[in-house]
């Protein structure tokens, strides 16, 4: 994946035989569709405030690129238009307290900090794994973290430590990619047969692979992993533990040091005050909860 991202899922309304329709509507995520939210009602910082690029405070609103396939964390509403997630409703609030409307824009993954770097996006969230390499590219502030999980159908054994022969499924652009691909070739180099590694641009193609047994199993950040499980009704299964668990970032073009600083006080008045928590109980995410929001953490390669 270029510049390793973990991530990505459009499990929206996956549940028996909708398994079909949530593949078409995860499709309909990187179709440029754009969906815009008025600010919350928290206050307005006007400290925080004073620090949105001039730009984005006289259009009044900010412009998000997002991959709206991924399932908790930003994936489209049954009108195939409004983009939904725990990353929604966080950021959502995060722009209230800049006094700032939201404006999402539907985008494939892997064009999203091109976009932020152009111009085109004021800002990324899409569920990016924080690293180095992002890092000397992009300004990024950490408000999650999330780990890589496994899943496969219910009552399958794999083991992802000794997944060879097995054909496995994963989202183009992610850091899980890099992941299975050592695993094969780790089964290559021990005489034993090759993983079969099926990419998808869209995650909830590959959750839908494993559901319809295309492929054995899937691995992809721990909450859309869990969520899948869950919207599933039991066709699927987690497979051993989280690991590699590290933060999640909002992309800032790489001059925007500042910007980022307000971001990340407007997370951490969030946490202070429960909005937090509470936004991301209702996705049931919190066990990815941080206290300490900062901007470009120090981040593994």
């Amino acid at each position: 994946m270029l510049l390793g991202a973990s991530r990505r899922s459009a499990v929206v309304g996956l549940v028996g035989t909708a398994v079909l329709a949530l593949a078409m509507a995860g499709c309909g995520g990187n179709s440029g569709s754009s969906s815009t939210g008025a600010a919350p009602s928290t206050a307005v910082d006007s400290a925080l405030a004073a620090k949105v690029p001039a730009s984005i405070k006289s259009a009044g609103k900010i412009i998000i690129g997002t991959d709206s396939t991924y399932a908790p964390s930003e994936f489209l509403d049954n009108d195939g238009k409004t983009v939904q997630g725990f990353d929604v409703d966080l950021f959502n609030a995060v722009a209230g307290k800049l006094g700032l409307k939201t404006e999402w824009q539907s985008s494939k993954f892997d064009d999203i900090i091109p976009g932020v770097s152009s111009g085109k996006y004021n800002i990324g969230v899409s569920s990016f794994t924080i690293n180095s390499e992002r890092e000397q590219q992009v300004t990024m502030v950490s408000y999650f973290s999330a780990g890589t999980q496994w899943a496969a159908k219910a009552g399958a054994t794999v083991d992802p430590d000794n997944a060879c022969g097995k054909k496995i499924a994963v989202q183009t652009g992610t850091v899980q990619v890099d992941d299975v691909t050592k695993r094969g070739k780790a089964c290559t180099d021990g005489g034993k047969p090759a993983i079969t590694i099926d990419q998808y641009q869209d995650q909830g193609i590959a959750t839908n692979a494993v559901v319809s047994g295309k492929d054995d199993a899937m691995l992809a950040d721990s909450p859309v992993c869990a969520y899948a499980v869950k919207q599933t009704s039991g066709q699927l299964a987690l497979v051993g533990q989280i690991y590699d668990s590290a933060p999640y970032g909002y992309v800032l073009p790489k001059d925007q040091k500042d910007f980022g600083d307000a971001l990340a006080s407007a997370v951490q008045s969030l946490i202070t005050d429960g909005t937090y928590k509470t936004i991301l109980a209702k996705w049931g995410v919190d066990g990815g909860s941080i206290t300490a929001p900062a901007v470009d953490p120090a981040a593994s390669s």
